[in-house]
């Protein structure tokens, strides 16, 4: 469970804070529009994702959450047990996506097309929140077809609110030398 009065807003060096609890509000929701927060590891992204998906809950909006490697796998499997329909067809009943960790894993061309037809259906329907660490010019590292990374990048930035989530530290590597340090300190 992450909130938004948790966060440690001070990292933040190209988003605000008053930026940030506007998308609170869950407007964009109501708008149809996306948010990609785009970043290094540890900027925060998913705790923000989170802390959004937790507001657009406690707002009445049907919610869900998945890393994009859990998103293409369930994908896969519900192509092979014959359930593509009923998944796709949940799936255009939430509100809000959450899209989290596009970067890490490349996907072949099969969970390339699913991704990108879960983001075509919801275009200008519903919203999605992506994270992801990769600028924009670096995903064809991550799909087999530069076409199809056109095209998913031309659905997912349509209507959209981009963040610049890069820091100068990571918050996890920041945390890990404090306790460290405290350690130190006590022994």
């Amino acid at each position: 469970m992450k909130t938004l009065d948790e966060f440690n807003y001070h990292k933040l060096e190209h988003v605000s804070q008053a930026f940030i609890w506007e998308l609170g509000s869950c407007d964009f929701i109501e708008k149809r529009q996306n948010i990609v927060m785009i970043g290094n590891p540890g900027a925060g992204k998913t705790h923000l994702s989170i802390a959004l998906g937790m507001k657009a809950c406690y707002a009445g909006f049907n919610v869900r959450f998945y890393t994009a490697v859990n998103l293409a796998n369930e994908l896969a499997e519900a192509l092979q047990f014959h359930r593509v329909s009923k998944l796709e067809k949940s799936l255009t009943k939430v509100d809000l996506l959450i899209i989290d960790e596009l970067s890490y894993l490349t996907f072949n061309r099969h969970q390339s097309e699913m991704l990108f037809q879960v983001i075509s259906e919801r275009s200008e329907r519903a919203s999605v929140i992506l994270t992801t660490n990769l600028e924009f010019s670096n995903w064809t590292n991550l799909f087999e077809s530069e076409i199809m990374v056109a095209a998913f990048i031309d659905r997912i930035t349509f209507r959209s609110h981009i963040l610049n989530m890069n820091v100068k530290e990571s918050y996890r590597l920041e945390q890990t030398l404090k306790t460290k340090s405290q350690q130190k300190r006590g022994s």
